[in-house]
């Protein structure tokens, strides 16, 4: 390789050139990797800095940046979908936890300090974009149905503020008005309960047989 003055002047001013081709168009919302840029730059990690210090970019994590829409508020920050499918690099995931669980309308009212991810690539505690997310590699369907949730939330009553026991009447009566497809939750809870859980849906379908009229589904044991 040639160090001569006049060969590392032209080599800067060669990467200087690639840096500002015309053709370097960011897409607003799109999160990008560092690597994403070697296709405009023999320097991607420069580039990226570059496109930082010019407000091009907004940096997320190590490695990721956000290009924001821009609103006459500011910049509108990207969505925890699009944050997560950046983050895990295109690894399947689902977003769950209490806002989906308090959404099914059966009595949770958790709260979280962070969002929960299930995913097929990492687990642990992160911060991506100033916001927490906890990872967990665990079993999830593709496109998870709302009877899904279900299970999950069935799952972890825990740690959504309620117990299997207050959720049961609610879950009945959700079925009765057909809320949820009674033969997918069966198959979720197969797919994904535990024993215990597959019982207490057995048990919630089972009542499903009796009279509203005739029997209080609040008062009913599980």
């Amino acid at each position: 390789m040639c160090l001569c003055s006049g060969c590392i002047f032209f080599s800067e001013n060669f990467i200087q050139l690639k840096e500002t081709m015309p053709n370097l168009e960011l897409e607003p919302g799109r999160l990008y990797r560092t690597r994403d840029f070697a296709a405009w730059s023999a320097n991607p990690p420069r580039l990226a800095k570059r496109l930082v210090q010019e407000g091009k970019l907004v940096p997320v994590s190590g490695g990721l940046f956000s290009c924001p829409w821009r609103s006459r508020f500011g910049n509108v920050p990207p969505s925890d979908e699009a944050l997560m499918a950046a983050f895990l690099d295109g690894a399947p995931f689902v977003i769950t936890g209490p806002e989906r669980w308090n959404a099914l309308g059966l009595g949770s009212t958790a709260l979280f300090a962070g969002t929960l991810v299930y995913n097929t690539k990492r687990t642990g505690h992160f911060k991506i974009g100033n916001r927490p997310f906890f990872l967990r590699r665990v079993a999830f369907p593709e496109n998870p149905p709302p009877e899904w949730f279900v299970i999950d939330l069935l799952e972890h009553t825990d740690q959504a503020g309620t117990s299997q026991k207050d959720l049961m009447p609610a879950l009945v009566r959700a079925l009765r008005r057909g809320v949820f497809n009674q033969e997918r939750l069966r198959e979720m809870g197969k797919r994904f309960g535990t024993k215990a859980t597959q019982l207490l849906i057995e048990g919630a379908l089972a009542a499903l047989s009796t009279s509203p009229s005739s029997t209080n589904p609040d008062r009913k044991r599980f």
